[in-house]
């Protein structure tokens, strides 16, 4: 399954979503609680067991700590928990999604040009199951609405369905924005 994510190669979404309208886009479905939300593959560096983290003292609950990937120090964030859920409960299925997501923020800040990318976040996402990698042409996407998400819209870049069920897409420029979370983590500490 691993080298299948590899090879994939995603694409984008619609206008309104921040992606393409032109090309499908592939997607990597996974359980947050008893939301199903997907992550553009093209985002995901690997999926791996959950294995010993070593916790951070004073951080908010979101931290569940760092790992060890492959000699670098990797920030491991309960998805659930960012996104304002009750904190995920490892289980046999629970996984870690190893993202690459770009702060926007950081090249809008660094006065960048729309063009350049900002800076690149790798960080590990606890999700209690992955389950497939799936593909969804644009007009499958839709603009996620203001009201009736338990998931705030900021965090979402839209929702599509597969097999009946709505799957919210998550915006990991916003969920993974370091301004965010730094700023998340300093009001937990002030307490």
């Amino acid at each position: 399954m691993l080298e299948s994510l590899n090879t994939l190669s995603a694409q984008t979404l619609p206008a309104g979503t921040g992606y393409d309208a032109e090309a499908p886009l592939s997607l990597l479905r996974m359980s947050v609680g008893d939301e199903a939300l997907a992550v553009s593959i093209d985002d995901v560096r690997e999926i791996l067991q959950v294995a010993r983290l070593t916790p951070l003292p004073r951080t908010p609950e979101f931290v569940r700590g760092v790992m060890n990937l492959r000699g670098a120090v990797v920030p491991v964030i309960d998805l659930s928990a960012r996104l304002g859920r009750p904190a995920t409960v490892t289980g046999r299925r629970s996984c870690i999604v190893v993202v690459d997501a770009t702060d926007a923020a950081q090249a809008d800040a660094d006065g960048s040009d729309s063009e350049s990318p900002g800076q690149s976040l790798t960080v590990g996402l606890l999700v209690d199951a992955v389950y497939e990698v799936f593909d969804r042409a644009a007009h499958e996407i839709e603009p996620a609405p203001a009201l009736g998400t338990r998931i705030s819209p900021g965090f979402l870049r839209g929702i599509t369905r597969s097999g009946g069920q709505l799957i919210g897409v998550l915006a990991l420029q916003q969920v993974l924005s370091a301004h965010e979370l730094s700023s998340a983590i300093a009001a937990w500490r002030a307490h």
